[in-house]
């Protein structure tokens, strides 16, 4: 409402005029209007004029927020207050401003019940170091950002350019720019190698996110130094679980083996097992330069060949992973469950361990589909038991919409030679439905005394999910119905319910993948807080990382949390543990954004020698420039630009969710399949455009376009330098295992 009076300017809004507009028609509704009048009114934010007109206060002529820039060049700004919409700023009106940068808007009005602002200043730059690729235009060297958010050119001065030449990627600082009618400059601080070259690819997406390249040369001496702690003055103050027969099941590939199950029979007839975690706690002390560098980085990167991690190789890959035939120190969840998997007892401590075998998940999903092998007993027993326990988890309220990886197969150059999907099964859902379990039954502890009695406050860490957006449910129950589906009628108790049965019924059918991806789609993104309000997808009221502290700095939060509590420690510092949450919440976001920008680059490039080919697609996406389509045969995605779809003007409707033919009426929706022609590849972009097989495209010649890359070449990445010498290329990053992102 607020907005509406704003955008009314100096002339004014009835109360009948704002019922209009905001849709309230019916007359026993027009109390609503009332009470949120009195209300502005009672807060100075509107004031009453003549004839019954309402406008707003000059005290909010300014405002201050994070601005997001969009495909076209406009903005939204983000005010961070409750109730309050984004405020829309025209291109013209960006002012200096950046994508994410933190600025004061002045209020000029707007659309219909549109707010829109103009940038007077930028208060905080969100970032002022840019990836790029350099261009001569007019014998000035300019850098374009990978960023497409970012769609200002830079230009760089002569004396900034630091050995660079055209065509090379490199990472840019901004220099000051405070005049809109100036142009930004930069100087170039690091040259990463020429563009289109897989390794500086890769490295140029970890800079464009504000990730690391390499460890710095005091955290690999640190960690150098570290031996082994395994020894008898240590094991002597640990629970010995090394004589049960322990396994590890993880991708063939994998280095950092950071969790094993163990499992025997009890006397009772009940079983035991363990869940075992390596004991990153005990050799990353509070503080260190190890510490400091694993809580800056949150998290293990995973792009498409490699893993760049959170900690050191000496760490990561031999002292904490739990190789075969090796003692190692763990942290251990140890349950006794009966057949029906009821936990009977549970336990949590510090423990010694030592795997006795290392299973593939082929290799275990080879046993449970019927195949022979060692510890066939252990693994059919762990199977049969995480089927339970999946089984329960489901019926009480866990969505199933666990989804499949794409995954590319890679020259010895990392061209791509092919794309697939890698496909989850049983063996995967093994591992899972323990570490779920370990996750679930720790942060129980934290909060609950045995008998279910409530602990006095301990602050934690934990991992919790919201509540799916309205909206987007909506929107997925539609697209059930369009094809010929039903996404029941629920409430947020009994959605997952209705969720899983829909899944259900489209399991196996071509539109299983769209409707998968929509249901996605709506639910919110999981965090990490202190504030804990349970895990929505899950159905678990307390829910916590404590299973990878290799690869994730929050769950080594939780061990230490967990070591210290398990000695009778007091509260921990909420404040601090708040703000380790949000900092891991935001580099888990950038690492994701990382890893589906070398997803998309591989795509792109997959796709480049395929330029004029056609494939059968189906509609992933709409959006109000264009329509995302996937392609059946490989999981590639591309768009097809409105002004590109022949015959109509066509237009975005966002209630209906489709786009529409304006004259014919001609309706594209989500799920549609259609057959496409690859039109042109942006590698800069990391874009592919699609047109229509056999339908002319509106604004083309109908010749196909390879858009121009850089020429390849081998060169590593080097620091910018006048003289232009180039140092020894780092180690790459060795394979591991991808994270799960519950």
């Amino acid at each position: 409402m607020l907005a509406a009076v704003r955008g009314a300017g100096h002339a004014g809004i009835t109360s009948q005029q704002l019922a209009l507009q905001l849709g309230i028609r019916e007359k026993g509704q027009r109390y609503l209007i009332f009470d949120a009048i009195d209300l502005l009114l009672d807060e100075g934010r509107i004031e009453s004029g003549k004839k019954g007109r309402y406008t707003a206060t000059g005290g909010k002529e300014t405002t201050e927020g994070n601005i997001d820039i969009i495909s076209s060049g406009a903005g939204y700004v983000r005010l961070g207050v409750v109730g309050e919409d984004d405020v829309y700023v025209q291109q013209r009106d960006i002012g200096t401003a950046l994508h994410g940068d933190t600025v004061v808007i002045k209020l000029v009005g707007g659309r219909g019940n549109r707010q829109e602002g103009k940038v007077v200043k930028v208060l905080k730059r969100r970032r002022t170091e840019f990836v790029g690729t350099l261009h001569k235009k007019q014998g000035r060297m300019i850098l374009v950002a990978d960023d497409q958010r970012i769609q200002r050119p830079f230009v760089i001065p002569a004396a900034e350019v630091n050995g660079a030449h055209e065509g090379e990627k490199v990472i840019m600082e901004l220099g000051e720019w405070k005049d809109a009618r100036d142009e930004p400059r930069g100087k170039v601080l690091r040259i990463l190698g020429m563009a289109g070259e897989h390794q500086v690819e890769m490295h140029a997406i970890l800079a464009e996110f504000g990730l690391p390249l390499e460890f710095p040369e005091s955290v690999l001496k640190a960690s150098e130094a570290i031996a082994s702690g395994v020894t008898p003055e240590e094991i002597a103050k640990r629970r010995d679980v090394r004589s049960i027969p322990t396994l590890t099941i993880d991708p063939d590939d994998a280095k950092d083996l950071d969790d094993a199950l163990s499992v025997r029979k009890l006397d009772n007839g009940n079983w035991e097992i363990g869940v075992h975690i390596a004991d990153v706690s005990h050799y990353v002390q509070p503080g260190s330069v190890l510490d400091m560098e694993a809580a800056t980085r949150a998290t293990s990167v995973y792009l498409v060949d490699r893993v760049v991690p959170m900690l050191p190789e000496k760490l990561s890959n031999d002292l904490c992973s739990l190789h075969a035939d090796s003692d190692k120190l763990s942290f251990s969840a140890i349950f006794e469950l009966d057949d029906r998997a009821q936990i009977k007892q549970e336990w949590f401590g510090r423990t010694v361990m030592r795997s006795h075998h290392r299973f593939a998940y082929a290799d275990a999903q080879a046993i449970i589909d019927g195949g022979e092998g060692e510890y066939k007993s252990e693994v059919l027993l762990l199977h049969q038991l995480a089927q339970v326990l999946r089984k329960e988890r489901v019926a009480n309220g866990a969505l199933e919409i666990g989804g499949n990886e794409v995954k590319f197969k890679l020259d010895e150059q990392g061209a791509p030679l092919g794309v697939y999907e890698k496909v989850m099964g049983p063996a995967n859902w093994l591992i899972e439905e323990f570490m779920l379990l370990a996750n679930k039954r720790v942060a129980a502890w934290v909060n609950k005394r045995p008998g279910g009695t409530e602990r006095a406050k301990r602050p934690f860490v934990y991992r919790i999910h919201d509540l799916p957006d309205p909206e987007k449910v909506d929107q997925l129950r539609a697209l059930a119905k369009s094809f010929g589906f039903q996404l029941r009628q629920a409430d947020a108790a009994d959605l997952p319910h209705a969720i899983n049965d829909l899944l259900k019924e489209v399991r196996g059918k071509e539109e299983e993948n769209i409707i998968k991806q929509v249901a996605i789609r709506s639910m919110s993104k999981a965090v990490y807080s202190t504030e804990n309000i349970g895990h929505y997808g899950l159905g678990f009221e307390h829910y916590t990382h404590f299973t990878s502290p290799i690869r994730r700095y929050p769950d080594l939060l939780v061990h230490r949390a967990m070591a210290h509590y398990l000695a009778g420690g007091k509260p921990l510092d909420v404040d601090a543990l708040e703000l380790s949450c949000k900092h891991s919440s935001r580099m888990e976001k950038q690492a994701s954004d990382a890893e589906r920008a070398s997803i998309k680059y591989k795509q792109a490039e997959y796709l480049l020698a395929r330029i004029g080919q056609s494939f059968e697609g189906i509609i992933s996406g709409l959006t109000s420039w264009g329509i995302y389509v996937e392609l059946r045969e490989n999981k590639c995605e591309g768009l097809i630009g409105l002004r590109e779809l022949p015959g109509d003007v066509f237009r975005f409707d966002k209630e209906r969710y489709a786009v529409v033919g304006q004259r014919t009426g001609r309706k594209f929706q989500l799920g549609d399949e259609l057959e496409v022609t690859i039109k042109a590849v942006d590698m800069e972009r990391r874009a592919v455009d699609f047109v229509l097989t056999g339908e002319p495209a509106v604004t083309t010649s109908g010749k196909f376009q390879r858009r121009s890359t850089p020429k390849p070449s081998s060169v590593a990445p080097r620091k910018a330098s006048s003289k232009g010498k180039r140092p020894k290329q780092g180690t790459k990053p060795k394979k591991g295992k991808k994270g799960k992102r519950r």
